[in-house]
């Protein structure tokens, strides 16, 4: 009888023991299964994500591949470039704002012109600097300065007619108000550049208004605008671009520092919704690619080779000093396997 009492008894406890094994275990599985769950959603989200990356970076490259080839056709760009992207920048005057950006009638100036290559195999840059009041030919008759260009027929005319000043195929360009480049600079957190002169300028009529002191300063958006707009010194244009190039290279550092990764996508909101290019491509994704390509030699910059005239309000550009330049600038095929070939050496 108690040998059977037992055996009873062992038969009740094993019976309970995998009742509460049975009680822990559902909990246990349903935290699983969550788990499980949550993973399959990450997964598929990351999926998506990156598929959706995929596609937009295919449809760009398809739409400037696209676009490319409808200029290769006519003739609007050349082979010879095809290792570099070349882009002009276009910095219009006070007063531009989106709604008539593109707009010649709106009547907006180039105040800062620049032509920014960059080698695709190399990641180097090099910026190539037009004083605003360089005299051109204009295409509907009649010479001028090459910044009031822009008013006669917007960004594309600017692109014809300084790609034939320079005899290089320019594949984007990007047009940018002063309002607009120094909030960009502001998102940067300012620019840290040596001051040359004391700068003390008043203009109410243009609503400017500078005052920056020699020396080493951290410049904030509006005070980088006064810095590039002044023209108070003895050198005038020429000494004007040589601030752009200074600063360009201020520039060109201060993207390049980790700090800048966190503030891409309000660059990216920028170049989305303040600034005109013929390319859309510049969200926060794109500008991580571009950032990640660029080299970390400091940029070259190069001023349009010319003569300032008299009274220093016109500069002439010395057409055979241009070739030469640019020539030394974009290598051909046999002049490029020379400089390999002297590098092997050394």
């Amino acid at each position: 009888m108690d040998a059977r009492n037992q055996t009873k008894e062992n038969i009740l406890r094993k019976r309970k023991q995998k009742k509460r094994r049975r009680q822990i275990n559902i909990p246990r599985l349903i935290f699983v299964l969550i788990l499980f769950a949550l993973f399959c959603s990450a997964t598929l989200f990351i999926g998506t994500l990156i598929y959706s990356w995929g596609v937009q970076a295919y449809q760009d490259a398809v739409s400037m591949y696209q676009d490319y080839s409808e200029r290769a056709e006519t003739g609007a760009v050349s082979t010879k470039f095809d290792g570099y992207t070349n882009i002009l920048i276009l910095g219009l005057d006070e007063g531009a704002d989106r709604s008539t950006i593109n707009d010649p009638a709106a009547g907006h100036n180039a105040d800062t012109i620049l032509v920014l290559s960059f080698e695709n195999a190399t990641g180097r840059v090099r910026f190539i600097s037009i004083p605003r009041d360089t005299w051109i030919e204009f295409p509907t008759g009649g010479s001028g300065r090459v910044g009031n260009l822009y008013k006669v027929g917007g960004a594309s005319l600017c692109v014809r007619q300084i790609s034939d000043l320079l005899n290089i195929s320019i594949h984007q360009y990007v047009t940018i108000d002063m309002k607009t480049f120094a909030d960009l600079v502001d998102i940067l957190g300012g620019i840290d550049i040596y001051v040359e002169e004391n700068m003390d300028y008043d203009d109410p009529d243009g609503d400017l208004s500078i005052h920056i002191q020699q020396g080493y300063q951290h410049l904030t958006g509006q005070q980088v605008e006064g810095y590039l707009r002044y023209r108070g010194s003895s050198l005038g244009d020429f000494g004007r671009v040589q601030r752009q190039q200074r600063f360009v290279k201020a520039f060109y550092g201060k993207i390049l520092q980790l700090e800048t990764i966190p503030k891409l996508p309000s660059i990216a909101d920028i170049f989305k919704n303040r600034i005109e290019t013929s390319a859309e491509i510049f969200d926060s994704a794109h500008l991580a690619n571009v950032l990640r390509h660029l080299s970390s030699e400091q940029p070259l910059t190069v001023m349009l080779p010319g003569s300032e005239s008299d009274d220093g309000t016109i500069w002439y550009p010395n057409i055979s000093e241009i070739d030469t330049r640019l020539r030394e600038l974009f290598p051909d095929d046999e002049i490029k396997q020379n400089i390999e070939d002297e590098d092997d050496e050394n």
